[in-house]
């Protein structure tokens, strides 16, 4: 069964944010536009690049009105040492979700579990809590925080225009598709 138009399912966890400790639950993620992001581990290799990839575009995903959250089977505490350690992670102002006993990570399908650790799955959910994207990578390929944007502002375009589609490579401001009869053979 796919993930796609599906309800994120309920959850309650500990996020670090800005020096603090905060809540994080289904709750958090509606009434807005979300991109939620699983990387398998704290200290790791490609995973404080992808970070650092998306802090460098947390603003371009705010004036979208955006909230991103990183989450790891880390616990929070993890989170603020690798912050309080890190040059690439210090540059992180969204949430870092510690998800220890990995019940996100299974509820969003990207758990090994014979290592208790995420895939890399990326999901753009919308302001109703319902998934529009979803992407999974092997862990040893990184994700592009730009092409995230890209695909962002295409499902809130889509959203926003019934009856309309993005096609490939689509950027803001583009031709969009209507699709019909007229269409059919045509492209």
């Amino acid at each position: 069964m796919s993930l796609i138009n599906s309800e994120i399912k309920p959850f309650k966890a500990t996020a670090y944010k800005d020096g603090k400790f905060i809540e994080v639950t289904d709750a958090s993620l509606k009434g807005k536009w979300s991109v939620v992001v699983f990387y398998p581990a704290d200290f790791t290799f490609v995973c404080p690049t992808e970070l650092e990839d998306l802090a460098d575009h947390y603003a371009e995903f705010q004036k979208l009105g955006v909230e991103i959250y990183g989450v790891s089977t880390d616990t929070h505490f993890s989170h603020k040492a690798w912050h309080d350690t890190s040059d690439a992670i210090k540059k992180v102002q969204y949430p870092l979700v510690g998800d220890p006993t990995g019940a996100i990570t299974r509820n969003f399908d990207v758990m090994i579990e014979e290592e208790g650790l995420a895939l890399r799955g990326t999901f753009v959910i919308n302001p109703e809590g319902q998934i529009k994207l979803c992407e999974i990578h092997d862990n040893g390929i990184g994700r592009d925080a730009s092409e995230l944007l890209r695909k962002v502002k295409a499902a809130q375009y889509v959203a926003a225009h019934p009856g309309e589609v993005c096609p490939a490579k689509w950027k803001e401001g583009a031709s969009t598709l209507k699709p019909s009869l007229e269409l059919v053979g045509k492209i």
